[in-house]
């Protein structure tokens, strides 16, 4: 019951591994940069797109440049003051490995700082998509950056006080 495999190629080594009364064959490939898909840069051009998270929308535009950021006339660390929403803000760039080559412009309304946070990086990544969606889909598809979060608030229904809370229960 014993097999081992004894087809092998130039770029493969077989390694035989005896578990119990039956031989496992594990191959490694000997060069596998050269087997691999080859990696090309990302193309830097301009792109737009929108974003949507929860109330907010954002108009979100990127443009070859240093890194700037402009949202509704002022600077990422004026607008989201959280550090935590300026990094949910640029997580595409970071993901896509583009890093400081585009400006964004961005308009943004409705909703609260993290719903507007979230539309920003929804838009980001959409762009960063259509300029170039070769070389960053991949990546920011694996990240689940190109989904929008359908998450939204729940309506009232009749009877109750919220969407869920009931009046309090009186016995007497």
């Amino acid at each position: 019951m014993s097999e081992t495999v004894t087809e092998t190629t130039a770029d493969e080594e077989v390694r035989p591994f005896t578990e119990g009364d039956r031989e496992i064959a594990y191959r490694s490939e000997a060069n596998p940069s050269a087997s691999g898909p080859t990696s090309r840069p990302a193309v830097v051009a301009p792109g737009s797109a929108t974003g949507r998270r929860k109330e907010a929308i954002a108009r979100v535009r990127i443009v070859p440049g240093s890194g700037t950021w402009t949202i509704n006339g002022r600077t990422l660390e004026e607008y989201f003051p959280n550090k935590v929403h300026q990094q949910i803000a640029s997580e595409p760039f970071g993901t896509a490995g583009v890093e400081g080559s585009y400006d964004v412009i961005a308009r943004v309304h409705g909703g609260g700082i993290t719903g507007q946070a979230g539309a920003v990086r929804l838009g980001v990544a959409r762009s960063l998509n259509a300029v170039d969606a070769e070389a960053s889909r991949s990546a920011l598809k694996k990240a689940g950056m190109l989904t929008r979060d359908a998450r939204i608030k729940e309506r009232k229904k009749a009877g109750l006080k919220k969407a869920r809370k009931a009046p309090q229960y009186s016995k007497r």
